[in-house]
């Protein structure tokens, strides 16, 4: 079995090591006792309901203003395992997945959320989102996949593609749904051009692992991953080219900006931006040894950061340019 450092890294959570599936002796929380500052937070989203974040020991926080404070969601079942990825498929709608196969899901944007499967001593979910036919598809560690044709509320096995059993980490659509990449481990990238019915595989182009990406217009795609390697596709994902790495730190997470401008996230608090649609990016923040997991986007303009040491302070994109961030 391959060594778990991918599995880590692919959480969007891991710092060079395997940080995500160690066990942490993390204490309960009291009652108003949430140090938002310090806890490994792996994802962060806005709803209807406010903020949303959610990491260790399965903690789902949700805020009404503009992260200031934060209230524990009401769950169904606290398993106390790492949630790993939030997804809505609209503003009060959404699922949450994690560790040993958990999944939850929500109807008023996060504040309740309702246990819908759990797999004790199965792999960790990674990655989610629903497909034009209105199927949800899970996908995870050791090429897992799941599907849920009843809107979130029961799953089953399904057969990744090709076989795989590397592991998964992101399920990403284009624009208009049409279009889907799954990219993983191994430089592993599969293309659906039908809305996820089939999948091809894509030669490889670079062997280690891939985290993230998006599409932008068109046929146009980027895809990062492991020591800061970022790729472009100008063909729908059938050719790819290296853009070059800015520096050699992993990178988990991105958010493009109302001006069009991209960030991506990752190691060493790393933001990189890129101003000409991801054809270069350029160097733009650095803080401390947190990897960054998500950016959202504050009614300010300020953008608050989740990381695998806590939220960031909401900054905006002209205080990330100065040196000390301040």
């Amino acid at each position: 079995m391959r060594v778990t450092l991918g599995i880590a890294v692919s959480l969007i959570v891991a710092v060079a090591g395997i940080f995500a599936f160690s066990h942490r002796d993390t204490p309960s929380l009291g009652a108003r006792q949430i140090p938002v500052e310090n806890m490994n937070l792996t994802s962060i989203t806005q709803t209807a309901a406010g903020l949303v974040t959610a990491g260790e020991l399965g903690h789902i926080l949700v805020s009404s203003d503009q992260g200031n404070s934060w209230n524990r969601a009401e769950l169904s079942e606290q398993r106390h395992a790492l949630i790993t990825r939030l997804h809505f498929k609209d503003e009060r709608n959404g699922l949450a997945i994690g560790h040993e196969g958990w999944i939850l899901k929500t109807t008023d944007g996060g504040l309740n959320w309702q246990e819908v499967a759990f797999n004790p001593g199965g792999e960790p979910l990674l990655s989610v989102n629903r497909l034009p036919s209105g199927i949800w598809m899970a996908i995870g560690a050791f090429g897992q996949a799941l599907m849920s044709n009843d809107d979130g509320q029961s799953w089953a096995e399904m057969p990744p593609p090709n076989g795989t059993d590397w592991h998964l980490n992101a399920l990403l659509p284009s624009e208009d749904h049409r279009t889907w990449l799954i990219v993983g481990e191994a430089g592993t990238l599969f293309r659906s051009t039908d809305g996820g019915e089939n999948w091809d595989t894509i030669p490889e182009f670079y062997n280690g692992s891939l985290y993230g990406g998006f599409n932008l217009e068109g046929d146009t795609w980027v895809v990062y991953g492991m020591r800061g390697n970022i790729f472009r596709s100008e063909d729908n994902g059938e050719s790819w080219a290296s853009i070059g790495g800015v520096l050699p730190a992993s990178l988990f997470t991105h958010r493009t900006l109302n001006n069009g401008d991209i960030l991506l996230g990752g190691q060493g608090g790393v933001l990189l931006l890129s101003n000409d649609q991801g054809r270069s990016f350029s160097f733009l923040h650095k803080s401390g040894r947190m990897s960054l997991t998500g950016i959202a986007r504050l009614a300010s303009g300020e953008l608050l950061m989740s990381s695998d040491s806590g939220l960031m302070p909401a900054l905006s994109v002209d205080q990330l340019k100065q040196p000390s961030g301040a």
